[in-house]
C-alpha cells in the first residue's frame, strides 16, 4: 500500500508510526511509556495482554486501510467530476467557435 504514496508521504507515515510505535513499549507487557494505563488486563501482561495488542494493532490497522480507501474513493468522484466538467467546458468552447465561424461566414 504504502509503495503507491508519493515519496514525502510515505516518508511522513513511517515516521509516525515509527514514533508512535517508539512510545508503545513492548506489546502486551504492561502500560506503555507514555506513563498513561493501558488497561487492567494490558497491565496485567502476559498472553491476554499480548493478544489484545494484537488485537487493537489489527483494529488500527484495518481503521486505516478503511480511510485510505475512502480517500482513493473521493479522488476517484474529485478525478470523475473534474473530467465531466473539462468535457461540459470543451463543448462550451467548441460552440462559441463555431458562433464566430458563423459570424466570420455573414460579413
Amino acid at each position: 500500500m504504502a509503495r503507491f504514496l508519493r515519496p514525502d508521504v510515505r516518508r511522513l507515515l513511517t515516521t509516525q508510526l515509527r514514533m508512535t510505535s517508539d512510545q508503545l513499549g513492548e506489546l502486551g507487557k504492561g502500560a506503555g511509556k507514555g506513563g498513561g494505563g493501558g488497561g487492567s488486563v494490558r497491565e496485567a501482561g502476559g498472553a491476554l495482554g499480548k493478544k489484545q495488542a494484537a488485537e487493537e494493532e489489527m483494529y488500527f490497522r484495518r481503521k486505516e486501510q478503511e480511510q485510505l480507501a475512502a480517500l482513493k474513493q473521493h479522488h476517484q468522484e474529485e478525478i470523475d467530476h473534474h473530467k465531466k466538467e473539462i468535457s461540459r467546458l470543451q463543448s462550451e468552447i467548441d460552440r462559441h467557435k463555431g458562433k464566430i465561424r458563423k459570424l466570420n461566414h455573414d460579413d
